[in-house]
């Protein structure tokens, strides 16, 4: 009986190596070699019967029956809406993130809220039961201090088994019938019938293919938990990001209590969602408002602070950007970023030194996002040149002004997307007016709620900016 092998080929040239090799010697590509399984035609086990997605017939597309078919209430209000607004039965749904940034907190409070109303599979390759039911017990205390339902309730629609062999798993899962299944994580499940070890790429994509096919044949819906490599992606083949309908990433900094999760691929909802959660003791508390948590330690008046209205998929965002300048005793500055493109830092620095005269090749600057969050579409070009300038001379920006717009290399601003959305939330917050382009073309009318400044050039809106002082050259 012939056995399963592996073999590495050149994604650039087709180029087939027994062995993984840094460099193709056929092209030249680097790390273009990637594993593939060679495996002999075998008949189709009972765990895999009647998972095939593929059909022999072709059929009209109209003749296709596609109910609408309801989503999952998700209690987690944040979830619900990085999802698209619930859970949709049969999706299959992989979520990435830094070692301890909270991921299997996460999901098994997932678990335990949809455990109320379903029947939920917690598969773990990582922990033991006890670890899991401690860590439980935690949240479910939590929920008990905070007035919820007493905490064994939770439990009764909730099954955990610690196992890493796919065909056990998909015995369990029959036994079971659950509606939800979590695999925690994908890089510990394994085929035994591969020869490669857990983790491999034939692994985790033979893996993710069948947990791929049990959900749309199922109805089940699966939740991936991944690893990520150094570069912060996930770990693994790129395909498997493919494989799955939506690839959440949940970012923030450790020392920090705040936890954006963030949507790069959904299927059934916009990209690049986000939900705002605050570590606690008792596992992750939602922020139902983001932009009032952002601004809630902020010190009014001080020089150097800009309030940007950042868009998170439909949210948007308010957020203090911060900017300090030092008088430097090198001959090259310093340019420092954190949460904003390091790139657009230095663009934005040259524009203020070349079209606004600020003398910033003496000065070292350093640019901040509070909260742990980061800015990168170019909305929040005037709020970080408005931070620097600010520092620079001084003086501080209006407290009750938000700045909105991208600044171009000669110095003009251009007009940002969304701009009515982002005004109504800064007028919400209470802020009184908000400094943005010209606009050319009357394409959307401004609220009446807030004062709106129109600036043609990053020197008219620092001019309205710094405490409704002129600005002046240096």
């Amino acid at each position: 009986m012939p056995k399963t092998h592996t073999q590495f080929v050149c994604q650039q040239c087709g180029r087939i190596s027994a062995r993984e090799m840094g460099r193709c010697p056929q092209c030249g590509a680097w790390n273009s070699f990637v594993e593939e399984v060679i495996a002999p035609a075998q008949r189709p086990s009972k765990h895999t019967k009647g998972l095939s997605l593929t059909t022999s017939t072709p059929r009209r597309l109209i003749d296709i029956d596609a109910p609408q078919e309801d989503r999952l209430v998700l209690p987690l209000g944040e979830f619900a809406r990085v999802l698209g607004g619930g859970i949709v039965p049969g999706s299959i749904i992989l979520i990435g993130g830094d070692p301890g940034i909270g991921k299997s907190t996460l999901l098994l409070q997932v678990a335990l809220e949809m455990a109320r109303q379903e029947v939920v599979l917690y598969v773990s390759g990582e922990e033991s039961e006890r670890q899991i039911r401690m860590r439980a017990q935690r949240l479910l205390d939590g929920g008990a201090d905070r007035g919820e339902e007493p905490a064994r309730a939770n439990l009764q629609g909730l099954y955990l088994v610690t196992e890493t062999q796919l065909p056990q798993i998909l015995e369990h899962i029959t036994a079971l019938q659950p509606r939800l299944l979590i695999v925690d994580s994908i890089q510990t499940t394994y085929l035994p019938e591969l020869e490669s070890t857990a983790g491999s790429v034939s692994q985790v994509r033979e893996c993710a293919s069948r947990l791929r096919e049990l959900a749309k044949t199922s109805g089940i819906t699966v939740f991936l938990i991944g690893h990520v490599t150094k570069e912060g992606t996930i770990a693994g083949p790129r395909v498997l990001e493919h494989i799955v309908d939506t690839v959440l990433y949940l970012e923030g900094d450790r020392f920090q209590s705040y936890r954006l999760l963030r949507s790069v691929k959904n299927r059934f909802g916009a990209t690049s969602e986000v939900g705002v959660f605050e570590m606690g003791e008792r596992g992750l508390v939602e922020v139902p408002n983001p932009s009032q948590a952002f601004l809630a330690e902020r010190v009014v008046n001080a020089p150097g602070s800009a309030i940007a209205v950042t868009m998170e998929g439909t949210r948007p965002l308010l957020v203090e950007v911060q900017g300090l300048t030092s008088p430097t005793p090198f001959g090259n500055p310093r340019r420092t970023a954190n949460g904003v493109d390091i790139n657009r830092l230095l663009l934005i620095c040259a524009v203020l030194t070349r079209r606004l005269g600020l003398r910033l090749s003496e000065q070292d600057v350093f640019v901040n996002v509070i909260g742990g969050l980061s800015v990168e579409e170019p909305a929040a070009d005037l709020a970080i040149a408005a931070a620097i300038a600010s520092s620079y001379r001084n003086r501080p920006v209006r407290a009750d002004v938000v700045l909105i717009g991208e600044v171009g290399l000669s110095g003009e601003l251009r007009m940002v997307g969304q701009i009515a959305a982002r005004l109504r939330e800064a007028a919400a917050l209470g802020f009184q007016a908000a400094i943005v382009p010209r606009r050319l073309a009357r394409s959307e009318s401004y609220p009446n709620s807030i004062e709106v400044i129109e600036a043609r050039s990053l020197q008219q809106a620092l001019s309205a900016a710094l405490a409704g002082e002129e600005a002046e050259h240096a």
